[in-house]
């Protein structure tokens, strides 16, 4: 049987996936009203990535943009989905962090992979095949900076440590949460479990790594003594709930034939099926599970699939991919609060319980209520109402009845 946390963590992996073509200031601050939302509807996190060509993704500084986010709400946690270290000094990395950790009071996470896009890197001059090397050399800077035990002198071919330490600890005790962003190689599961900190499967469930995920992190935890929980695996998901899987299709079927990075290719014929394509129809996958799109019931079914399959993890993340209209977007989102979640948060038992209790024995709570209305017009010194008087001589007619039938069994 798969491990459950008590309580999984419902957010938004906010990329964000915006197609090119229009106004970036709009959807900016749609991506902000998304956040104000979530916090209004009780999402635990929601993730902002960091990105800097290909037109589509136009957060350069999620940093920035969670700290803006965090004014505007109030309770939810706001993490870097993901940083990418090897565009920055593991320092400034770690300071940033520690910074905006104290001015929301233990609000962000830090999420760090090695950069998504490869045209960034490009930019940057850096090699595509030393990204994943540079992020674990400086996954291990920015971890000994947030633990605080010893100053850090490091040099590596890209960024060097001279007595490094962090003039604040952080807010959240011992230091804010960090994760690791994995798709399909074994590369992040083993960053995390090696650093003992959380990991997001951003590349969805789609994939036969998915199911090994976990043991990969396992294995590295072990090998260097640290411990990890799978309360702090996230993963990655699109979702879009609706009243039936029939108008869930409906919703998003234009918006998908346009999603970013295929539909609104300046080159369609050079784009290939770019994310989310090559994986079935939109119908298929609904099916599969590796899309989650349909109604309450089927999207909770999808979940618990994708719980079975893992192993057990500590949160779900819907991939905001604006495929359907901001009306709908936002009634999927309050659809996977309202009847989704409760169901992996442990809300609901009470509730259910307690009407089923009162159902099974109604005769016993309730049947005391006629004669208690009408001791209060007694006490009151008033005549019974018609219909309650009506209702009075019937029940003693009845009881009348009753124990006349019991007197002839006895005699």
């Amino acid at each position: 049987m798969a491990y459950r946390p008590k309580r999984v963590k419902f957010g938004a992996f906010i990329a964000p996936f915006h197609r090119v073509g229009e106004n970036p200031t709009l959807a900016l601050k749609r991506d902000m009203r998304l956040i104000e939302l979530l916090d209004e509807l009780g999402y635990e996190e929601a993730w902002i990535g960091e990105h800097h060509s290909f037109g589509r993704e136009f957060i350069a500084d999620p940093v920035v943009f969670m700290a803006v986010a965090a004014d505007r709400t109030k309770r939810i946690k706001l993490g870097t989905g993901v940083l990418s270290l090897p565009y920055h000094h593991p320092l400034i990395v770690a300071d940033r962090m520690v910074l905006v950790d104290h001015m929301t009071e233990g609000r962000v996470m830090l999420g760090v992979g090695p950069g998504a896009l490869t045209s960034d890197a490009h930019m940057m001059g850096i090699p595509t095949v030393d990204q994943r090397q540079r992020m674990g050399e400086s996954l291990d800077a920015v971890m000994q900076l947030l633990r605080g035990q010893d100053r850090v002198t490091m040099k590596t071919d890209w960024f060097e440590l001279k007595d490094a330490r962090l003039q604040l600890n952080s807010f959240t005790d011992p230091h804010l949460p960090v994760a690791v962003a994995t798709a399909f190689t074994p590369s992040g599961p083993m960053a995390a479990g090696k650093h003992g900190v959380g990991l997001l499967s951003v590349a969805g469930v789609d994939n036969k790594a998915f199911e090994r995920t976990w043991g990969w992190a396992e294995e590295a935890a072990e090998e260097s003594g640290r411990k990890i929980s799978r309360d702090d695996w996230k993963v990655v998901v699109p979702i879009h709930v609706a009243e039936s899987r029939k108008q869930a299709l409906a919703e998003i079927d234009e918006g998908f034939k346009l999603r970013a990075y295929s539909g609104d290719a300046g080159n369609p014929s050079a784009a290939g099926p770019g994310l989310f394509g090559g994986a079935g129809t939109l119908e298929e996958q609904a099916e599969k599970g590796t899309m989650l799109i349909g109604s309450p019931d089927q999207v909770a079914q999808s979940i618990e699939n994708i719980i079975e399959r893992s192993g057990g993890i500590g949160g779900i993340l819907a991939l905001a991919h604006e495929w359907a209209s901001t009306e709908a977007t936002n009634r999927s989102f309050e659809l996977l609060a309202r009847y989704v979640a409760p169901r992996f948060q442990g809300q609901l038992d009470a509730i259910v319980g307690s009407r089923d209790w009162v159902e099974g024995n109604l005769r016993a709570v309730f049947g005391a209520n006629p004669a208690a209305m009408e001791r209060a017009f007694s006490d009151a010194g008033k005549p019974l109402p018609p219909a309650l008087a009506e209702a009075k001589a019937k029940r003693l007619a009845r009881q009348a009845a009753k124990e006349e039938a019991a007197k002839q069994e006895t005699s």
